[in-house]
């Protein structure tokens, strides 16, 4: 019993040695101006940790926390007072293209969202992704828009909103850095 105990910790310790995890995630800032009223402010921060299977796929979980303006599904729901959203991402990457500096990829994952005071939001879908990569440690990386299903459902008696579809627009654009060991 115990060489098995010892074959399998020896065995753990190797697979965690040469895992190729990765460590990072995204900051933004922003401000939303509606018609004559003043100019509203909004961040976010989502620190994400990854797992590299191998050359071609990975398995991630980002975590987010934003304040500020929202705008989920259709609905945009824009108040007088700032909102707070908290996020959880669970996804797949396949990186479909790998060169020396430029990765490009696809991360196909679920997020659920909860806004206080307003409702949750849950998607499901493909946000396409480029990574620039500085050296082996350092990564620049980019999400561009997102491509699948996403619900809203307000607090209360309000409507949930359902959208199918692609959003390319510039408002859908996250920067991110990655260290990776």
């Amino acid at each position: 019993m115990k060489k098995v105990m010892m074959t399998l910790v020896a065995a753990m310790i190797t697979v965690a040695a040469s895992a190729q995890v990765y460590v990072g995630g995204s900051l933004g800032i922003g401000s939303v101006k509606l018609g004559a009223n003043d100019a509203k402010t909004s961040f976010k921060i989502v620190p994400e940790i990854g797992y590299n299977i191998n050359d071609e796929w990975a398995v991630g979980l980002a975590i987010g926390y934003q304040q500020g303006e929202c705008k989920l599904g259709k609905a945009d729901y824009l108040q007088e007072t700032e909102m707070k959203l908290f996020g959880v991402n669970p996804y797949v990457r396949n990186t479909f293209l790998r060169t020396k500096y430029v990765n490009v990829f696809v991360d196909g994952g679920l997020t659920y969202q909860t806004i206080k005071d307003f409702g949750s939001d849950f998607q499901i879908g493909l946000k396409p992704g480029v990574a620039v990569n500085f050296n082996d440690k350092l990564s620049f990386v980019a999400h561009i828009g997102f491509i699948g299903y996403e619900t809203f459902s307000p607090k209360g008696d309000g409507k949930s909103s359902n959208t199918v579809g692609v959003d390319l627009d510039g408002n859908n654009i996250t920067f991110g850095l990655y260290w990776n060991f």
